[in-house]
């Protein structure tokens, strides 16, 4: 049986900090406080209000006890906290957990907070990699090559392309789309030109078949929401988004043990927030999907039933995916042209949903927006939070 927490909290306060390249002496507590700060603004609240905490693991500082850590930084009076980590489906699963909390009575409004310095050594040099690999993939996988997460997208993009047709040019025209929605966007890194398909191609290679315009930029951020009950909601200052259903699921932690390389938990993890939430792909007008590399994406809309297994490629061709098409995806340009601050990248799909149902999007706000699907995406296709958001109750 499927706990329900439809329409019984809400997102009433929400904040994000623009993404930047150079941290030079800022810390990841100092960014948390900041965007604690303009999210209690937001949602019209003090923060002797908050009294559940919940953060995504922090990249430069130790993880021990970090909830305390940034309790005491931002002195916050707290009945519970907890640190969620589950990769890049880590901010999604804060919003999923806080609802939960939330209804069970344990807070009356939790702060998500997510982001901070990231470290780039993650991606760049064998020491990183191994700060964020399991005892098994340093011992059987990493003698035999790169591995990390580009090897791992790559694996699963050639066994699509193989399995089902799809083509380059269809995964290079979700990055298109996107870059094309952050023109649109004054916080995205990549807002000063649009990109092309052709452009995309002749990007260098990094791991066959995925180029280099194809993966996130990693940067700095952070982006935080606040989650109460749904009397509390009524009485914000900002019109409530609704939490109308949730999903997690899991099926390996390192891609090698996949049980198929061409289908995600997120078939599972949307079926269960769509189910709950008494909604289909049909009702969607919004989708937030966790972008980290083009692949990701596509499969994302495949298993969430946006378009049949093995049909991805031909319908992110043939559809619109830009804020004026048919099918508004990253609206804010995504983590490829908007940025990934740590784990607050994933946390940017989630604000992106609420600021478009709030109307708020500026010159790229949709014209229906009734309904988003939110979905996180942690390891490669390891974990898969979702979440179904909508505008009225």
């Amino acid at each position: 049986m499927i706990m329900s927490i439809t329409n019984k909290t809400a997102i009433t306060g929400m904040a994000e900090l623009q993404p930047f390249i150079r941290a030079d002496d800022r810390r990841t507590l100092d960014l948390l406080a900041e965007v604690t700060a303009l999210a209690l603004d937001d949602a019209g609240i003090n923060k002797g209000d908050i009294d559940g905490l919940l953060v995504t693991p922090p990249s430069e500082d130790t993880y021990f006890m970090w909830p305390a850590q940034v309790a005491e930084y931002l002195q916050l009076d707290l009945s519970y906290m907890n640190m969620v980590e589950l990769g890049g489906a880590s901010a999604v699963g804060a919003v999923m957990r806080a609802a939960v909390m939330v209804e069970a009575g344990l807070c009356n409004y939790c702060l998500c907070l997510s982001g901070g310095i990231w470290d780039s050594q993650v991606f760049n040099t064998r020491e990183g990699k191994t700060a964020v690999m399991s005892r098994a993939e340093i011992d059987y996988e990493l003698p035999y090559g790169p591995m990390g997460f580009n090897s791992g997208y790559a694996l699963a993009a050639r066994r699509h392309m193989a399995e089902f047709g799809t083509k380059p040019a269809q995964l290079a025209k979700i990055a298109v789309d996107q870059r094309y929605n952050a023109l649109a966007n004054p916080l995205a890194l990549f807002n000063q030109k649009p990109l092309t398909i052709e452009e995309v191609l002749h990007s260098p290679v990094i791991v066959d078949p995925i180029h280099l315009l194809e993966i996130v930029r990693p940067c700095h951020g952070a982006a935080a929401v606040i989650v109460p009950s749904a009397a509390r909601a009524l009485n914000g200052t900002r019109p409530p988004v609704w939490i109308r259903g949730a999903g997690e699921a899991y099926t390996h932690n390192s891609i090698v043990y996949a049980p198929v390389l061409t289908a995600t938990p997120i078939k599972k993890a949307a079926g269960k927030a769509f189910a709950m939430a008494g909604l289909t792909p049909a009702d969607v007008d919004l989708v937030s999907v966790y972008d980290c590399y083009t692949i990701a994406v596509l499969m994302a809309l495949e298993d969430a039933g946006f378009c049949a297994k093995g049909e991805g490629g031909d319908f992110v061709e043939n559809t619109d995916l830009t804020y004026r098409g048919q099918l508004p995806c990253n609206t804010h340009g995504g983590q490829l042209s908007c940025g990934q601050p740590s784990y607050a990248g994933g946390m940017s799909q989630v604000t992106e949903a609420v600021r478009q149902l709030r109307g708020e999007a500026g010159d790229r706000q949709i014209k229906k927006n009734r309904f988003a699907f939110v979905s996180g995406n942690g390891g490669v296709f390891s974990t898969e939070s979702c979440l179904l958001l909508g505008r009225d109750r």
